[in-house]
């Protein structure tokens, strides 16, 4: 059987068929990118609002599909979060690494790869990323220190609740209080419990405070999360916590009802980064150059400005 197609008709379906391939080609030129987020653990209300303002951030740009894993608060499980993340072809990885020195080998397996790397509010040793953003631990510990030292008129214990020991947030926070608690001598540290910046982790650790004795004037939480548990435990144990001088780090809801309350003495605000490392990502993506570090600023809140400030979730 001869089919026979007219010459205009050919003609018509020789330009359709040109501008169809032109159309497809067009649409393909149009370069989606995976963007990945390691996160140490969604358990903890700070890390999953992290990674949801990146999230939000990112989903204003089509060309972006952005994927999440959580670690669950272990390190070989992050690890092997980046791994797998790498091996769906990320384009760019987004993580707070959990660990400051056992992250080093994956990190540098994705930076030979030419994949960017940027890190939110942790880092690690080396130089295996693009860009760190975050706020200056050291600088708000040695800050917490003078609060306290002004609220115990240098004279006193303090208890510390530690973040997770392994990373540099909780390094920093630790550092950087010890350092200045040393200008005061009528000041004692009498004990540093790691809570891992969890609730129930620091119940738990006030809890064994408690049972082994340990007495204190001051707390120094290293997140509101913490402060929380901590307070909680002290409630328990018929200990009322206006009645110790109670610091914590992030300034979320619950911290700004408590010092509302009496029950926290102050908070200091520390942002998520997770807006600033997804603008930062989308720079990075679009060829743009991006500092190699961001300091975001921080701000201590008491009762004197605890009704101005919003909390940060």
């Amino acid at each position: 059987m001869n089919l026979h197609v007219p010459g205009k008709f050919l003609f018509l379906s020789v330009v359709f068929t040109f501008l169809l391939l032109n159309a497809v080609t067009a649409a393909g030129a149009e370069k989606t990118f995976l963007v990945g987020f390691a996160q140490d653990t969604l358990a903890n209300d700070w890390r999953l609002a992290q990674v949801m303002d990146v999230a939000r951030e990112l989903e204003k740009d089509p060309s972006i599909s952005f994927v999440y894993t959580d670690g669950l608060g272990r390190t070989a499980k992050q690890i092997s979060d980046i791994e797998n993340l790498l091996a769906r072809g990320i384009d760019l990885l987004i993580t707070s690494p959990r660990d400051q020195q056992a992250f080093i080998p994956v990190l540098k397996k994705v930076a030979q790869k030419g994949i960017p790397i940027v890190l939110l509010t942790r880092k690690i040793q080396g130089d295996y990323f693009t860009t760190f953003i975050h706020p200056d631990d050291r600088l708000i510990a040695s800050q917490a220190a003078v609060f306290i030292a002004e609220k115990l008129q240098g004279k006193g214990k303090i208890l510390v609740l530690q973040g997770v020991p392994t990373a540099t947030t909780a390094i920093a926070r630790t550092e950087g209080f010890v350092a200045e608690i040393a200008h005061y001598d009528g000041l004692e540290i009498v004990a540093v419990k790691t809570a891992n910046y969890l609730r129930n982790d620091a119940i738990r650790a006030i809890e064994e405070a408690i049972a082994e004795g340990i007495t204190f004037d001051a707390l120094y939480a290293q997140s509101d999360s913490m402060a929380i548990g901590a307070r909680m435990a002290l409630e328990k144990a018929g200990i009322a916590p206006e009645t110790i001088v109670i610091v914590g780090i992030d300034y979320i809801n619950q911290a700004r009802q408590a010092i509302r309350e009496g029950e926290q003495n102050g908070s200091f605000i520390y942002p998520t980064c997770g807006k600033e490392g997804a603008r930062y990502a989308l720079k990075i993506l679009q060829g743009e150059k991006v500092p190699r570090e961001l300091v975001v600023p921080s701000l201590l809140i008491t009762r004197d400005n605890v009704d101005a400030i919003e909390p940060i979730f």
